[in-house]
């Protein structure tokens, strides 16, 4: 810009003004957040809509928002029936909503760049590092293709193996679709239906879909370096013929972690769901011995972050709904499609619990010592998490009516990204909509992010000086 002030003394002055630039210097967590909001928001718009409506009228912001968000984070918990309310083009948008939250935000803009040719930048490697929760910058961009290519595979064998059932029952077009949608809302560990109010209950004996669901679940909830360290490790296995011990050993500590933990989790919810409910007339005692133990397996997976279920949870023994808290609390693992606090997490804690109880000074494990920065982190993440899940809690309990046990399920369920419900959701005020719909969108970005920012900035206080160290009482 220009500015002439005319002749001073003979001398014409001429004064240059440069404009400024204003940036914004956002770090990579930041802008996750900002892509899952908008994504949320985009997804709210096109749900308010009168055309995502059989009734032809708009469903209402906070409750368009409020399906966006349930979507977009994974989580299944609903105001509206899905099947009942939504047209095709609302099942469509949820559909699309819930394949993004899955493999999130970062992961699908990196799909776009990559087909439309874009060089993937440092800052956008560092962005999609924080989103998978990896250690390094190396192979980014190639962990993405595979990422893409084993969810797509999963996901359209899965859709074909429901269409053998779907398609018979509902038509092919309409039974092509309801596979489709129930293969990506299992493997993304969502739990939205098509079918009914009643989620998956038709089908509590139905062997073929209860088996893909829980195969489904699982995969997505593993987490996807999980994948990869497998089929590197079991390549080597069939080129060298190794035992099973042998694989076994070659897995990184990672792998063997989340595998353990994520069977014992499995195994502990199918005994105890067998047996406490096993004579519950509302659950599993009118069933034939063997729908009782598919639907035990099955309810033993689901609070894995699914949100499916295959009988009403409201009818469960108050112990059942508080074993299913704790299983929705822990969730799946890292770098997977579930919530929840992840079972690495829960993993490192009790370890460390067993080294102080067997007077060790490290945490040891499969012949490895896991440092402590990681266990601080772990800890972090697990203090935070009960204290939003508390906090929600207490705000549910003075705005909402209704038994503590509902609210409480409804809360660790809205924050674990999970979806069960006992019936509360379409009870909850707007007030409470908008507190759960929150507590939503902080279990999908918050574990994660809060661990990898106590990661990132343990490097700044390095080189500091240490303070002197004092002992206080603790236990």
């Amino acid at each position: 810009m220009f500015f002439n002030l005319g002749n001073i003394r003979g001398v014409q002055v001429l004064i240059i003004k440069k404009k400024k630039r204003f940036t914004i210097d956002l770090s990579p967590a930041q802008i996750l957040v900002l892509g899952f909001l908008f994504v949320i928001f985009l997804g709210g718009f096109l749900l308010n809509l009168p055309i995502a409506s059989r009734d032809g009228d708009s469903v209402g912001f906070i409750n368009a928002i409020f399906t966006a968000t349930s979507a977009v984070c994974v989580t299944g918990l609903v105001v509206v029936n899905t099947l009942a309310h939504w047209t095709l083009f609302g099942q469509i948008v949820i559909l699309v909503l819930i394949q993004i939250g899955g493999l999130g935000f970062m992961t699908m803009t990196t799909a776009i760049f990559i087909l439309i040719g874009r060089k993937i930048t440092l800052k956008e490697r560092l962005i999609i590092q924080e989103a998978l929760n990896e250690y390094t910058l190396s192979g980014m961009v190639r962990l993405i293709r595979k990422i893409l290519l084993g969810t797509f595979i999963i996901e359209g064998m899965g859709a074909i193996l429901l269409s053998i059932r779907f398609v018979p029952m509902y038509g092919l077009s309409r039974g092509i679709f309801m596979s489709i949608f129930h293969s990506v809302s299992a493997f993304c560990n969502a739990g939205f239906d098509i079918i009914g109010g009643n989620s998956l209950t038709p089908f509590a004996g139905d062997l073929l879909v209860n088996v893909i669901i829980i195969l489904l679940i699982v995969l997505g909830g593993l987490g996807f370096t999980v994948w990869w360290d497998i089929i590197r490790v079991g390549k080597e296995k069939v080129a060298k013929n190794h035992s099973f011990k042998r694989f076994f050993q070659k897995l990184t500590l990672h792998t063997k972690l989340v595998l353990v933990i994520s069977s014992f989790l499995i195994m502990l919810g199918f005994v105890f769901f067998f047996l406490v409910e096993f004579n519950n007339p509302n659950t599993l005692g009118q069933m034939s011995l063997p729908n009782k133990i598919l639907a035990a397996l099955f309810q033993g997976v689901t609070p894995r972050t699914a949100g499916f279920n295959t009988f009403d949870l409201s009818l469960m023994n108050d112990a059942s709904k508080f074993m299913t808290i704790i299983l929705m609390f822990i969730g799946g693992s890292p770098a997977g499609t579930a919530g929840g606090v992840k079972t690495v997490t829960i993993g490192v804690i009790v370890l460390s619990v067993l080294s102080v109880i067997k007077g060790k000074e490290r945490t040891e494990v499969f012949n490895r010592t896991i440092p402590r920065d990681v266990l601080r982190r772990a800890l972090a993440v697990i203090v935070i998490s009960l204290g939003v899940v508390i906090s929600v809690t207490m705000l549910l309990s003075l705005s909402e009516t209704g038994d503590f046990m509902d609210i409480f399920f409804e809360s660790t369920s809205a924050f674990a990204t999970v979806g069960l419900s006992l019936g509360f959701t379409s009870t909850l005020t707007y007030f409470g909509r908008i507190i759960i719909a929150i507590t939503m969108f902080i279990g999908r970005l918050g574990p994660v992010t809060m661990a990898l920012a106590f990661s990132l900035r343990s490097n700044k206080n390095k080189g500091q000086v240490k303070k002197p160290e004092e002992r206080v009482m603790v236990g």
